[in-house]
């Protein structure tokens, strides 16, 4: 058995910022966490960043290593993913997939959830029936022609750096000003960049968390990750004026409405109680077990002489494209 904790090694950064260290390390399995490249033949496992895959190429791989495709991104957005002949490189896979080895949805975890039944719900006082919050440009859900055409049956206030109709009055206080914003409202229209299975982000779980109800347009087994009769599913209206007709129906029907606050007051489905327990342990956690685990399994340190996975032009390119990055800071 090793007599040094394992060793995990970022080597590529979190889209342009290097890994925040102090947040992984905050885990009780024994490992150290770096993203020192320098490091690389004593790491036990290499985690790729797959948004940063222009930063794999130059990587070496020793025998016994663990590489770990990492990403919270869909693969509609970053097809690498879903390229079984590049995914074949990586021995691990953690990402939002519900079949990933160190699965890391953005499913909240149970504590999340109690405190969120117990929240209040807030006077919906805005004029218009519906919110939207968008900073993004990324439309492969095709949600920039859906707001446009929603929005002549009914009135969408839309904040955020893309589009914006309104802006925050007021101190923004980030994401405790934007929850409020939303419960401020019947409806949040909860609108995905792509549309792919499992790939449910924080905009279903942030109208949940505001005391109001989700329009959500995105990953088609959603309703997986969220309690019964909690959301409005768009794909499941014809139109864009069907749907508007629907939401104004309940808008003008309190009960109808406030049938879809009534999970609140029922306990979870046992389908997302499983989920949440599989998830009870942080995935830096999980992926740190991981990694001790093939670390014990194998007899001493690594050894042996590395190689190339993506091949050497590739090698070349990337470190050519590192130096002159350099050179420009």
């Amino acid at each position: 058995m090793p007599s040094n904790p394992p060793l995990i090694l970022f080597w590529t950064r979190y889209f342009d910022k290097p890994v925040d260290l102090a947040e992984w390390s905050q885990c009780s399995v024994p490992v150290e966490w770096t993203n020192d490249r320098r490091r690389l033949a004593e790491a036990d496992a290499v985690v790729f960043h797959l948004p940063n895959s222009r930063e794999i190429g130059d990587a070496r791989k020793y025998p016994g290593q663990l590489w770990v495709a990492w990403s919270m991104e869909s693969v509609v957005n970053y097809p690498a993913m879903a390229d079984a002949s590049f995914m074949r490189h990586f021995d691990v896979v953690m990402t939002y997939e519900a079949g990933s080895d160190v699965w890391t949805p953005y499913l909240p975890r149970a504590d999340w959830w109690h405190a969120v039944r117990h929240e209040p719900i807030a006077p919906k006082v805005e004029s218009a029936p519906a919110v939207h919050f968008q900073s993004s440009s990324f439309n492969k859900s095709g949600r920039d022609t859906f707001v446009a055409e929603l929005s002549r049956h009914i009135a969408v206030d839309c904040y955020g750096r893309y589009r914006s109709n309104r802006q925050i009055t007021g101190p923004d206080l980030g994401r405790r000003t934007k929850l409020e914003t939303i419960g401020r409202y019947p409806f949040c229209l909860a609108l995905e960049n792509s549309i792919a299975p499992d790939y449910v982000t924080e905009k279903m779980f942030d109208p949940l968390a505001a005391g109001t109800v989700p329009v959500y347009l995105g990953a088609p087994n959603a309703a997986e990750f969220v309690p019964d009769g909690s959301y409005i599913d768009a794909a499941s209206y014809r139109t864009p004026a069907e749907l508007a007709a629907y939401l104004r129906h309940l808008a003008e029907t309190p009960g109808d409405y406030q049938a879809y606050f009534a999970w609140r007051s029922r306990p979870l489905p046992d389908r997302l109680a499983r989920r949440l327990d599989e998830l009870e342990a942080p995935a830096r956690r999980r992926l740190a077990e991981l990694v001790q685990r093939h670390a014990q399994q194998r007899s001493g340190r690594l050894s042996g002489r590395p190689s190339l996975p993506f091949g050497p032009i590739s090698f070349l390119r990337t470190r050519l494209r590192r130096a002159r990055a350099d050179l420009g800071r």
